[in-house]
């Protein structure tokens, strides 16, 4: 009975949402296999190798994240011009955005780089610091590769076309895991570089990827009816302050709720290799169901900025549902992947009994966080998707800052749970997050309906 109720009313929903969905879920499908790769191969390598990748990548994750936000602010701005068949427009946003990215990418390379030179002031274990050090250098050099292959799939993913952005991400998934394959371990020739050679083989494949998505997006036939718009150069001030004003606070929140994740690997670290490695690997599989999350989450985006563009708010309100049944779904398949076989899934990272030991006992808290991960990346999306996105400021400091991170130290340190006690405060943050942008979601389409209704009225 519930089964059939799942499908009443919504079947074209639930269409739209595979249809645009599909695509980046497979290319988010691949990003988990090269993260799981990725940690496999160096934690076989080594166990400090394993910790000192846990370390920079978590550290790395907030600005990364925070580019990855501000990059998906074009995304409703270019699905409204899309819905209104604004070829030009499309174009012309895309320009701005692509200045705007490349200015907070330099900007975010400058203070990373500025930051290297205090990693060993952080309470780390000294002896990862020679590991730690090059990695971190090759990983900074792929932030400004990476915001660009981030803008030109967010105009890909506005005008509908997922499916770019898939087969790229595939294509350089590939040659990550074959890159790492020959530099970590030195086969067929390639020197032996250990962790080095991983940070290697992420920057030449994020670096072909941008080149890749770039030549199809600004120079490609597919997409030449955007392109007299993306070759017009003037007056782009006002549609980069747009591209400012919309992108921000996707920036902030997404930054702000990485945080609380990047703190964790930080306070981790202060109780030694084990708890820190063992963070990183739960931390990799958790992206099995953020991942899964993410992908109808940005499809629900992309449908309400399309119904944004026409002023249907019944349809963006039956879309939010929709994408909230799909992700309460996925939530449930991933913790039934958790819960029974997550302690297979852990040794498949490092034959170090230690370390699974340790990360066996954050797959509750993992488990726990599964259904706050989904209502709020459905309804944040969703909040995205109508371009009014300021509550996402207050709502993302007051849950993953204000709750989050005390919470955090008084588990951690407070109740001396140490890493399962940073595993404990995520959900409780998430549930926060989710209560909150569900009654703004609301909240938010319901005065726009208000705005727009005088307007309906006098133009009939």
């Amino acid at each position: 009975m519930w089964f059939k109720k799942f499908f009443t009313g919504y079947k074209e929903e639930y269409k739209s949402l595979l249809r645009l969905g599909a695509p980046v879920l497979v290319a988010q499908i691949g990003i988990i296999v090269v993260s799981f790769a990725d940690t496999m191969m160096v934690g076989d390598y080594g166990t400090r190798e394993l910790a000192a990748a846990a370390f920079v990548n978590n550290f790395f994750m907030v600005p990364v994240v925070m580019l990855i936000g501000f990059a998906s602010g074009v995304t409703p701005l270019v699905g409204a011009l899309f819905g209104r068949k604004d070829n030009f427009g499309t174009g012309r946003m895309l320009r701005a955005s692509l200045c705007v990215n490349i200015v907070m990418a330099l900007l975010m390379t400058i203070i990373m780089g500025v930051l290297f030179f205090f990693v060993d002031r952080l309470g780390q274990p000294a002896e990862l610091m020679p590991l730690v050090r090059p990695y971190y250098l090759l990983v900074l050099a792929g932030i400004v590769p990476m915001a660009l292959y981030n803008c030109c799939q967010q105009t890909a993913s506005g005008v509908t076309d997922t499916a770019l952005p898939m087969w790229v991400m595939l294509g350089a998934n590939v040659l990550n895991i074959f890159g790492n394959w020959l530099l970590i371990y030195g086969h067929w020739g390639c020197p032996e570089l250990g962790l080095t050679g991983a940070g290697i083989s992420t920057l030449v494949s994020r670096t072909l990827a941008a080149a890749v998505i770039m030549r199809i997006v600004c120079f490609g036939r597919r997409y030449s009816v955007y392109h007299e718009g993306l070759r017009t150069s003037g007056k782009l001030l006002s549609l980069m302050r747009k591209v400012w004003v919309t992108s921000y606070p996707i920036m902030v929140q997404n930054g702000v709720e990485c945080f609380l994740w990047a703190f964790g690997a930080v306070v981790s670290g202060w109780f030694g290799t084990i708890q820190l490695a063992s963070y990183q690997v739960v931390n990799t599989m958790a992206q099995l169901g953020f991942m899964t999350f993410i992908s109808f989450g940005v499809a629900t985006s992309i449908r309400v900025a399309n119904y944004m563009g026409t002023g249907d708010f019944t349809g963006i309100r039956r879309i939010s549902v929709a994408g909230l049944r799909l992700n309460l779904v996925l939530g449930t398949l991933a913790s039934l992947i958790f819960i029974f076989g997550g302690r297979h899934i852990i040794c498949l990272f490092t034959p170090n009994e230690e370390v699974v030991s340790a990360a066996v006992l954050l797959i509750v808290p993992l488990v726990l966080y599964q259904y706050g991960d989904a209502v709020q990346l459905t309804y944040s999306n969703a909040l995205r998707g109508t371009s009014h996105v300021q509550p996402l400021l207050w709502i993302s400091t007051l849950s993953y800052v204000v709750i989050g991170v005390p919470l955090l130290l008084l588990f951690a340190k407070g109740f001396g749970w140490r890493n399962v006690g940073v595993y404990y405060s995520f959900p409780i943050a998430l549930f926060s997050a989710a209560v909150f942008l569900y009654l703004s979601f609301k909240r938010t389409v319901a005065r726009a309906e208000r705005e727009i209704a005088p307007q309906t009225t006098e133009m009939q």
